[in-house]
């Protein structure tokens, strides 16, 4: 089975941002439990690299928009790889293999009787590089996004007609499932139901963008270009460049992972667009919510924008990775809190689990020849903690299958916190001093530690380090959820069955699989 999913390609205007990130490690997490379960992914992100906002920005600073863009992409490329982001392909749309693509996808349309020559007039937000809709009353209209002041645009520009697909989106959207989370639905609904309208598709006297052909002067609007890049980024590389290639190559996508604020463009434009070229729709499309920072819309001008590089170099993979995937719903708007990022972290993943396997492999190695112990009825299918892993695991499959990221965190957690009170009960640091409580204590410690593999072993979409931390510090390799681990199917689900640790293997000397963290100064 094959499972195709993107982020969005992000604007090749500025560096990343906390915002990109939380994005692109949410797809992550994606990626890696889909091919932990045996399925072929396509994991698709990139740079969106067209457009007057970048032109502008290059000119000031006095660069090419192609060298501004160089910069930039290897910028993101070079983040992603630092936060081991498992993605399969990076598209950007100034390849020219793009180019090629967008033109045969326009013969299409343009084939379809879907383009038409008209006058654009309105106010237009070079950052949103959008025409805005309702501020022709104000003196001074402003972006309400980027507090910036409009532009007026009135200039002849090449059209698409959406306004023919009003029956077909209005059946796409009411699919259920189609848009998520509802919220985003309901937003979509309410803006199909006002009429769509035909929007513009080139711009002109643009120089940096793809040249519209057979209609001199114009360039393409830089979101038909973009949206574009999500088929380009399916050829591989040396083949020839036809649109049909793609529906070989993983398209329709399952999942458009997206903020909410470019919503419209892909449950709406988008589907519109390829019903025109008749190709087939994705299959989902996922808004989620905007970051926060102590309750603050982050920004320069605050000074307080968390920066993606700095929170790596402080904190880490597995503490950042946490935080936003266990503590914010996906879906929802989050705010990042310092002082309940490091709360959590240490609670959950220092304390709840990284002591757990701590304290339980320094007791097996103590009284059992550094090694697991005897299983005996602690290998028992029935015994509770196994009924609790079973539990356990079966929520976090359903929960990342609905892309419901706290609620598999939460599952973990709940796994752990019942696996320490368990250890708490039977206290093996007294039973050991009792004559004749070898093999009841030998069993205690194994189902513990076992539970500590299934931690582990869950743990392995969400934080792919730290569960190779624990599965090495039980003597067992971990899994490889990267584009190269191949298939994991076998042995990720194999692995969700009680029993699977072997008594004698060896145990290395303990060491803290989660550092506590200790932030003194704000990030």
């Amino acid at each position: 089975m094959s499972y195709t999913l993107t982020t969005p390609l992000y604007y090749a205007n500025d560096r990343a941002h906390l915002g990109s990130t939380y994005t692109t490690l949410a797809c992550d997490a994606i990626a890696r439990h889909r091919r932990l379960r045996g399925e072929r992914v396509t994991f698709i992100t990139g740079c969106d690299e067209h457009g007057q906002k970048i032109q502008r920005t290059a000119e000031a600073a006095g660069l090419s928009p192609q060298a501004h863009c160089d910069s930039v992409s290897e910028g993101y490329r070079d983040l992603w790889s630092r936060w081991r982001i498992s993605h399969d392909r990076f598209i950007r749309t100034s390849d020219p293999r793009h180019r090629q693509l967008v033109e045969q996808f326009f013969a299409r349309v343009e084939a379809s009787g879907d383009v038409r020559e008209g006058r654009q007039q309105g106010w237009y937000c070079v950052a949103c590089e959008e025409f805005k809709d309702d501020p022709h009353e104000a003196e001074d209209p402003e972006c309400p996004i980027h507090r910036r002041p409009l532009e007026w645009r009135d200039e002849v520009n090449l059209f698409f007609r959406l306004s023919r697909y009003q029956p077909q989106i209005e059946e796409l959207i009411r699919r259920p499932g189609f848009i998520a989370p509802a919220s985003r639905r309901r937003e979509v609904e309410n803006f199909v139901a006002g009429g769509l309208r035909d929007f513009s598709i080139s711009r002109v006297d643009l120089p940096w963008g793809i040249p519209v052909p057979g209609h001199t002067g114009h360039t393409f609007y830089v979101w038909f270009d973009a949206l574009l890049g999500y088929l380009t980024a399916l050829l591989e590389p040396d083949e020839p460049v036809l649109l049909d290639t793609i529906l070989q190559r993983g398209w329709p996508a399952q999942l458009h992972v997206i903020g909410k604020d470019i919503l419209r463009f892909h449950a709406v434009y988008w589907p519109a667009m390829l019903l025109s070229a008749g190709l087939p729709l994705p299959e989902r499309v996922f808004g989620h919510g905007f970051l926060t920072r102590e309750g603050q819309k982050m920004g320069k001008s605050l000074g307080n924008v968390l920066d993606p590089e700095v929170l790596l170099e402080r904190c880490g993979h597995d503490a950042v990775r946490w935080y936003l995937l266990r503590d914010i719903p996906f879906g929802d708007d989050g705010d990042f809190q310092q002082q309940r990022f490091s709360d959590l972290v240490n609670s959950d993943l220092a304390n709840t689990i990284g002591n757990l396997l701590n304290r339980t492999s320094a007791m097996a190695r103590k009284w059992f020849a550094a090694a697991v112990p005897p299983a005996a009825a602690g290998a028992d299918a029935r015994h509770p903690l196994a009924l609790a892993a079973g539990q356990a695991a079966e929520t976090v499959n359903g929960a990342l299958e609905a892309l419901d990221f706290r609620a598999a965190a939460e599952a973990i957690l709940e796994l752990a916190s019942t696996a320490n009170g368990y250890l708490n009960e039977q206290a093996p640091w007294k039973a050991m001093k009792q004559p004749g409580q070898d093999a009841a204590v030998a069993a205690d410690l194994y189902a513990v530690l076992e539970a500590s593999r299934w931690l582990a072993v869950l743990l392995a979409p969400l934080l792919p380090d730290l569960s190779g931390r624990m599965l090495a510090q039980l003597g067992l390799d971990g899994f490889d959820s990267s584009p190269a681990g191949g298939d994991q199917d076998g042995a990720w689900l194999a692995a969700q069955h009680w029993g699977g640790l072997v008594s004698g293997t060896s145990l290395p000397e303990p060491q803290p699989v989660m550092q506590r963290l200790e932030l003194d100064a704000p990030l």
